[in-house]
């Protein structure tokens, strides 16, 4: 049986911009990876960013210098 943890959720309007932000991630070498929004958010495009909690203010920042729109930040327990 897998161990829950938190982990950091990052959900998108459009599926663009979270492919957008799958991109820009890997090429930054960013840690996280796309999955299906969790059943306890909703999101427009179903797609979401995971990444661990420690990761959120390095996110942020390049969320913003890259100019990608994001709908909410979470922090659940997958």
């Amino acid at each position: 049986m897998r161990v829950r943890s938190l982990k950091l959720i990052v959900t998108f309007h459009t599926t663009t911009a979270a492919m957008a932000m799958e991109l820009a991630c890997t090429k930054a070498g960013l840690l996280g990876r796309l999955i299906p929004v969790p059943r306890e958010i909703t999101a427009g495009c179903g797609m979401a960013w995971c990444a661990p909690t420690e990761a959120r203010a390095d996110l942020e920042a390049f969320v913003q210098r890259e100019a990608i729109t994001t709908a909410g930040w979470y922090e659940l327990l997958l």
